[in-house]
């Protein structure tokens, strides 16, 4: 989508309209800003949705990066009735053992950007059927470093969920409820 000028997008999913502020990331490049942290009505309807759309698939865990797809994995977990979730973390924390650590670019983070599994949930997964799960897939960076992850840990991945996909960056596969452009050019 060409970019005009427009401070903000108007954003529908799953019945739910939401204003979001068009935010230039970089020079020829600015997204509409999807931050579902403190919005616990989007948080719990969109889970719902997603939550339908894996009720088919057989897995043990729900993995997703940290942070703003944790409030996500949360309600996810609760509707699905899995004990359990994991996140993989932005920096190795004093807690951790034996940590797997990965390094990935993205879209709203600047340079590259660091995934850590603790080694306690990476013994807990190894050999688990796993769903990845974010807010927003762009161009997959965050989603490829969770894979990353997952491989190193032994986990398989039965698929790959987000609420919304933005843009055309990411071609795998992904089960998603909602498009969210990207803007390019500068057009007046």
């Amino acid at each position: 989508m060409r970019y005009t000028g427009q401070t903000h997008y108007e954003l529908e999913v799953c019945g739910l309209k939401r204003n979001l502020p068009v935010i230039q990331v970089k020079p020829d490049l600015w997204i509409a800003s999807f931050v579902m942290l403190g919005d616990t009505q989007l948080v719990n309807v969109c889970a719902g949705a997603l939550a339908a759309e894996l009720a088919g698939y057989d897995f043990d865990f729900l993995v997703g990066p940290e942070a703003k797809a944790v409030p996500l994995l949360h309600a996810l977990s609760t509707i699905l009735g899995r004990r359990r979730y994991i996140v993989c973390r932005k920096s190795v924390k004093s807690y951790m053992q034996h940590p797997l650590v990965v390094r990935a670019e993205s879209i709203t983070t600047q340079g590259a950007q660091t995934l850590v599994l603790d080694g306690v949930d990476a013994a807990r997964i190894k050999g688990k059927r796993v769903v990845v799960v974010d807010d927003v897939v762009s161009t997959g960076g965050s989603m490829e470093a969770v894979e990353m992850l997952m491989e190193k840990a032994g986990a398989q991945i039965v698929c790959k969920a987000a609420v919304l996909k933005e843009g055309s960056g990411y071609a795998g596969d992904l089960i998603y409820l909602q498009d969210l452009p990207v803007f390019r050019g500068w057009e007046r």
